[in-house]
């Protein structure tokens, strides 16, 4: 009966997470705000750091980001921080979700062109291509870092 129980938990859990998108092969609803772009279609550039405050919070800067519909952008990522952190975005329904997989699962990697996790010191980039209007939702999912403050919002303005 245990093993039922524990097996029809895995079955359950692994329908939802199909639904949400899988980490080997990104986010299925990541499409909803747009695609991977290409180097040579950036026009605009976005300098994004990641660190941890003196009082405990942990940030973005900038926390509010505004791009153009069609616009291609390449977020450059610093993480100035002293532990990991990560840049994820989508919907916030999917963010809110995907903060619930990683409360469960918190040493989880990620494959995904809308999503990048930088150790100390590191950097990185994202070339996104935002091909609907809307505000959409950035955060570090590691767990605790989004409650302590770690997301912000992307405003996609109509062409």
């Amino acid at each position: 009966m245990k093993y039922a129980v524990i097996a029809a938990a895995l079955l359950s859990f692994s329908t939802s997470a199909q639904a949400s998108g899988d980490h080997a092969g990104g986010h299925n609803e990541s499409g909803n705000i747009g695609e991977a772009g290409t180097k040579n279609k950036v026009t605009q550039t976005i300098m994004v750091t990641m660190k941890e405050m003196d009082d405990g919070k942990m940030v973005f800067m900038p926390a509010n980001i505004q791009v153009k519909e069609g616009q291609t952008v390449s977020f450059q990522i610093r993480n100035s921080g002293q532990s990991d952190h990560e840049f994820v975005f989508n919907t916030e329904n999917e963010i809110l979700e995907h903060k619930k997989v990683m409360e469960k699962f918190p040493e989880m990697e990620h494959d995904d062109p809308n999503a990048i996790r930088l150790k100390a010191g590191q950097t990185g980039t994202i070339i996104w291509k935002f091909s609907k209007a809307g505000v959409f939702t950035f955060a570090c999912l590691i767990p605790g870092h989004y409650d302590a403050g770690m997301h912000g919002q992307i405003s996609v303005n109509q062409k």
